[in-house]
Formats: C-alpha cells, structure tokens, sequence
C-alpha cells in the first residue's frame, strides 16, 4: 500500500509523529530561547505539533515542509485552528528540494527524518548551512543501547547497518563543527506509547474499514512492526532529540 496513507492511518492517534513525550518536547521549546518574531524551518514536519508550539511560545515564524500529503493537511489544518496560519507557511514537498536562501532560519530542525539527506551527518550539514551563523540546528535520530542480534540486523539491515552510539551522534556534530548544546533522550515508556498507539491505530482502522482494499497489507505491516519492535528494538533501540549550536 502507499507509504504515506499507511502513515498516515496508522500515527492517527499521536500528536508528535515520535517517540518523545510532550512534556520533553515543552521543555525543549522553552531551552530553545528564540527571541520574539524568529524564523524557524522544520523539515518532515508531520504534524507540524513542535513547530507550531515554538511558533504560539516566541512569536516565531515558521515553515514546515513535508513529502506526506496526509501529514501537509493536518498540519495545515492545526495551524489555522490555532490562528497561526499567517505565521507558519506548511509546504508540501521533499524536504531536500525545498529552496530557501542560506543562512536563513534562527531555528533549523529535521527531527527523525534524517533520510530526507541521505543520513545523519548529511542533515547536519543541510541545516548548518540553512540556519544563520551561530544559529540552532536540532535532529532527531536513533541510537543504539546495545549491539543487534543477527536476526534484527537480518530484519532491518538499513536501519541497524548506520546505528551508532549516543555518544558517537553528538560526536558527529561536533565533527561537522557544531558545538552540542543538549539532548532530550526518549524513555522505554515514550518507545511503548509511540510503538502502541500504532498497532492500536491499525486494528482499529481494520475495524472501522473492512472493505478497504489496502487492510491486508496495512495488517500485515503493522503486525510485522509490532512483533520487530517486541523482540528486538526494544532492548536495541532508542532515539534523541540533539540540538547544537552553528558556528
């Protein structure tokens, strides 16, 4: 079935597309200190939940581009309810052609989405560039807690084949120049509440749409990702939030 409807259907429930709490992304927000009217791009903004919080706290500016047109029409959606819709432009597009001047945003973020880039040491590059000499650059990006098992590098081996440690992703920024400010680390509990509200999206969905064409792979998928993240990104896998400085 189409990526972005499966997306789509099956992060329906969250109100951050990741695995962070919305106490640790408030506590971000207020660690960003932005001065009022700052110009903040996020690239595969989702829902588009952390930008606009940055846009209501400092008065910001902002754009969110996303490839998911599910993702650009709630987004867009959430903007005008909240009457942000003058002050935070949502853009429909792959996050690597969008076109913005360099050295153009106080605030530039990519938080799990580093494939926009092709990886995590080419987004820290793209936003570097994008953000204004001395500006914010923040990423979201996994990390390994402990080394694969040969049946989950078998299962993912995308995905486990460019894992490295904590410590080795702050390394990486500090590598391209950055100097790192902080990380905001997801818990066990933040993994299960992200990792459930998905299976719970999917058979609900199935419930909800018996004639769907797309429900047997919808079901399979999402039961495959269950069972993975049950026997091994459990133990294996966590994910951050690393915000750096530019030079």
């Amino acid at each position: 079935m189409d990526h972005w409807k499966y997306f789509g259907i099956t992060h329906r429930n969250h109100l951050v597309c990741n695995p962070m709490s919305s106490e640790k992304l408030n506590e971000l927000v207020e660690l960003f200190a932005l001065k009022p009217g700052a110009r903040v791009l996020d690239i595969a903004c989702g829902k588009a939940e952390l930008l606009l919080r940055i846009a209501e706290r400092y008065d910001a500016f902002g754009v969110g581009v996303d490839l998911s047109p599910y993702e650009v029409a709630e987004a867009s959606r959430r903007a005008g309810s909240r009457g942000l819709a003058e002050r935070v432009e949502i853009v429909h597009a792959d996050g690597a052609a969008y076109e913005a001047p360099p050295s153009s945003f106080d605030l530039a973020m990519c938080i799990g989405a580093t494939w926009v880039w092709g990886g995590y040491r080419g987004t820290i590059d793209a936003l570097t560039h994008l953000a204004v000499p001395g500006g914010l650059v923040a990423i979201g990006e996994p990390f390994k807690l402990s080394e694969p098992s040969p049946e989950y590098a078998a299962a993912e081996p995308g995905l486990v084949s460019t894992l490295v440690t904590h410590a080795d992703n702050v390394q990486v920024g500090v590598e391209a120049g950055l100097t790192p400010l902080y990380t905001v680390v997801s818990s066990q509990d933040d993994w299960d509440r992200y990792e459930g509200l998905q299976w719970l999206a999917a058979e609900n969905y199935a419930i909800e749409h018996p004639d769907d064409p797309d429900l047997p792979a919808l079901l399979e998928r999402a039961r495959h990702q269950r069972d993975l993240y049950l026997r091994h990104q459990r133990d294996t896998l966590s994910w951050a939030i690393y915000l750096f400085r530019g030079p």
